[in-house]
């Protein structure tokens, strides 16, 4: 089982994330030792990201590469590996670019990742990377945000992509998500 976090500063000039987010890294360290890592999100919607194979000390050189992680929110996720490999690749959080810049870490597993895939590959037509469930996940919320093909989407239009990802994703999971554009008439401090 896999640890996640997500973390929102009450104020979009704090830079901080990274700090709380990697501290807590250490709290959770027992929820996964395979991979590790954090990615935040600075104004103007600009994601940073370190993560790779190993324990937090060893990915994030004990602390060093903290400063190298600006934002105001940011994810993190320890990785214990029950579908995929253990490819660096499959080291959390996931990102993709389009819709609006979405980062993805995940805990659980998808009973359903061959069809997804299929699907993926041959309707939404999204290149899937790894062979991780949570890639998989990823693309079907980025793929039902892209159905709404809006400029910027609302909460109504985030709630109903999660309902309609959560009908498609077969199997048990926690997740966080993290949008680093796109997004109109939300509340900066309202947890999604």
């Amino acid at each position: 089982m896999c640890g996640i976090l997500a973390l929102i500063q009450s104020e979009a000039s704090d830079h901080s994330a990274a700090v709380d987010l990697h501290e807590a890294l250490y709290l959770l360290q027992h929820r996964g030792q395979d991979a590790c890592g954090i990615a935040t999100c600075a104004a103007g919607g600009r994601i940073y990201q370190c993560k790779g194979n190993g324990m937090a000390t060893k990915v994030f050189q004990d602390g060093a590469r903290v400063p190298d992680l600006p934002g105001y929110m940011g994810l993190g996720h320890l990785r214990y590996p029950t579908a995929g490999s253990s490819a660096n690749a499959e080291a959390q959080p996931f990102y993709v670019n389009s819709p609006y810049g979405i980062c993805f870490a995940h805990n659980g597993n998808l009973i359903n990742a061959r069809e997804l895939k299929h699907f993926l590959d041959f309707e939404a037509h999204r290149h899937i990377n790894t062979d991780s469930d949570s890639e998989l996940m990823l693309n079907i919320f980025a793929n039902e945000l892209n159905e709404t093909k809006k400029a910027r989407v609302n909460e109504e239009d985030l709630f109903a992509s999660l309902s309609r990802m959560y009908r498609r994703c077969v199997g048990g999971w926690a997740c966080t998500a993290m949008l680093a554009g796109g997004i109109e008439n939300i509340s900066p401090l309202t947890p999604l």
